[in-house]
């Protein structure tokens, strides 16, 4: 295996250099090559680690190059993956999972499982860098029996087999890690799934080669290319021009446009991701008149029919209509003439604004810039007068790591399990990593449902939570994203309602 570095120096390397300049463009039309169009460059190979680790949008990579504890299919039901069975004991003190047998890491050693309770174990540490360490800590004391591992439910997580199949949920190979060491799992990574990593440059592409001895379905191309395109209209234009055969995330202009063309097709459906608008609380966003009104002040059905072409869905609550604890009832509504009246009472008016900065990206998903744009116009004409400030996805994750966001920020949430404290539970509670929200009321009231044992109960509690914070206007949900792919014809395209473009879901006709 090449370094990431050195593959563009080798001669055969040369040429694929050549088709990703669009030189060759026959070599994206090839029955055993798939190449797609990405929309986000891949900041590291470890997906148990840092910031990029709760990247939704790279899971399509990951579960690509790795194996899951347990695997999730398109509709978001859980299935076997490495582990073929799995539970808690009746009084929920216990866990047990059965290792899968048979499974080779991509070096031809087998994997066992010790390497499961390896990577729950560093998983569980907050020194190895995992992003929600706390999930995995919930479990421990792990013993193993043939291949069935038993262990101690620590704190009771009522979601703990569902983050199995979701962010950071990933078994990595124990003696090849302990061998290579961080840096040199960086440098030649291995899994366990259908791809092994074959070339790597950073900005630039990854080029996978198919896993023969993949214990699951085999892979449907001998080679797979990710180019990280980050501009959505150059990524229609990679499709347009032949250069890839697939791509997502562009504008729902050129979607139209081009599903209908000649030797193009596409495919857009809903997606367990939703558009939002994070409030840091800090300056403007400790009034609460300036937090609802600037809520209040957004038209979120004009955006979606003007700026998307009516593909989106408004939301008032960080939970999708698929989730779990969605309720429909919980409503927040534009109101222009509420929104006047609020800054009214603090003081604020057209003539006399609020003032904060309002972060966001630019080509991450369709139309995000453009949204931005068009809520600022929609907050000048009722009293707040916002500074848009451009930043790459990465740059979002260590500010609100930091918890040094602007006092508004937009953002893309992806919540493939469907659970409502992997919404809206990580979004805000206090001492969430991923949370810039940090009040006392609102932490008093998340926090019991961290434990709670009664499912209905706890459903219940959530969505009083998302009640009380569309009450104080916390949090300013936007949509619930439909994802537009396109490809060329000739290939078939299963819709991942993650939003997961994997590899194993695109065939030849």
């Amino acid at each position: 295996m090449l370094s990431r570095r050195s593959f563009l120096a080798a001669g055969s390397a040369g040429l694929v250099a050549a088709a990703l300049a669009g030189t060759l463009p026959g070599l994206a039309q090839d029955a055993d090559t798939l190449t797609i169009a990405f929309n986000v460059n891949l900041p590291s190979f470890d997906p148990t680690t840092g910031a990029s680790a709760v990247n939704p949008t790279i899971q399509a990579i990951y579960r690509t190059v790795f194996d899951q504890y347990i695997g999730q299919a398109p509709d978001l039901q859980f299935v076997p993956g490495l582990l073929t069975d799995w539970g808690f004991n009746d009084d929920k003190t216990k866990v047990w999972f059965d290792v899968r047998e048979g499974v080779t890491w991509h070096d031809g050693s087998p994997l066992t499982p010790d390497d499961v309770v390896w990577s729950l174990t560093r998983a569980a540490d907050p020194s190895n860098g995992n992003p929600v360490s706390g999930v995995w800590a919930s479990i421990g004391n792990f013993t193993v029996t043939g291949n069935r591992i038993d262990g101690d439910v620590v704190a009771f997580d009522p979601t703990i087999f569902k983050w199995m199949a979701f962010l950071t949920g990933y078994v990595l190979p124990k003696a090849y890690y302990e061998k290579v060491g961080a840096e040199g799992f960086e440098r030649a990574p291995i899994g366990t799934g259908p791809y092994m990593v074959d070339a790597f440059e950073s900005n630039g592409f990854l080029r996978l080669k198919a896993n023969d001895a993949y214990w699951g379905e085999k892979p449907n191309f001998r080679t797979v290319i990710f180019k990280f395109v980050t501009d959505a209209t150059s990524r229609a234009a990679e499709v347009e021009s032949g250069a890839a055969d697939v791509t997502l995330e562009v504008s729902y202009e050129d979607f139209d446009r081009l599903r209908v063309s000649e030797g193009l097709g596409g495919v857009a459906v809903p997606i367990s991701d939703i558009g939002m608008i994070f409030l840091n609380n800090i300056d403007a966003m400790l009034d609460k008149n300036v937090r609802l009104a600037a809520h209040h002040a957004i038209d979120k059905k004009a955006i979606i029919d003007r700026l998307l072409r009516g593909y989106g869905i408004p939301i008032d609550t960080l939970q999708a209509p698929e989730y779990e604890a969605y309720d429909a009832s919980i409503v927040v509504g534009y109101d222009e003439a509420k929104a006047k009246e609020l800054l009214a009472a603090s003081g604020f008016s057209p003539e006399n604004p609020v003032k904060f900065a309002i972060q966001t990206t630019r080509g991450l998903k369709p139309k995000d810039y453009e949204m931005v744009q068009a809520i600022v116009g929609m907050w000048r004409k009722v009293g707040i007068e916002a500074e848009i400030e451009v930043y790459e996805i990465a740059k979002h994750y260590e500010l609100r790591a930091a918890d040094q966001l602007a006092p508004a920020a937009f953002y893309n949430w992806g919540d493939a399990i469907g659970d409502a404290s992997a919404s809206t539970g990580f979004a805000m509670f206090g001492p969430s990593p991923h949370s810039v929200w940090d009040t006392e009321d609102l932490d008093a009231m998340i926090a019991p449902l961290w434990t709670e044992k009664d499912e209905a109960k706890r459903i219940a509690g959530w969505k009083a939570v998302d009640k009380y914070i569309a009450e104080e206007g916390y949090v300013i949900p936007l949509l619930q994203y439909v994802q537009p792919i396109l490809f060329k014809a000739g290939l078939k395209v299963i819709p991942n309602t993650s939003g997961a473009l994997q590899p194993s879901l695109i065939s030849r006709v």
